[in-house]
């Protein structure tokens, strides 16, 4: 049996602030109905093969580097500092560009452009 990510979430101190911060960001928005004081779901788009994910409120630190897929790194690095957090230079390879970033809290993800013609 193949195994393939099923599921995901970003841990976060302040569930409300990451709300902010990553709607303003990614413009992701949040399902109230399969939400709860401890964790928001992210709104689906449809898209074939889309994992589910949400923010969780937690402090755990240990967890899998994500990549979330952005058409503008060099725009997407300035609207991190501009909203408050950080991000690290984005490294290049055969696949694109990517880099670390971090949100006003100081949780980390990281960000993907593929090179041309990688993805549809």
């Amino acid at each position: 049996m193949t195994h393939r990510l099923g599921y995901f979430t970003i841990d976060t101190p302040d569930l409300d602030k990451a709300k902010a911060f990553y709607s303003a960001l990614l413009g992701w928005t949040f399902e109230e109905a399969n939400s709860s004081p401890t964790y928001a779901h992210v709104t689906a788009t449809g898209a074939p093969g889309e994992v589910p994910f949400g923010l969780r409120k937690g402090e755990h630190k240990d967890f899998a580097n994500l990549y979330v897929q952005v058409d503008d790194i060099q725009a997407m690095c300035a609207k991190v500092h501009a909203l408050g957090g950080r991000a690290s230079m984005p490294a290049r390879s055969d696949t694109g560009l990517s880099v670390h970033v971090c949100d006003d809290q100081g949780v980390s993800i990281s960000l993907w452009q593929p090179a041309p013609g990688l993805v549809d």
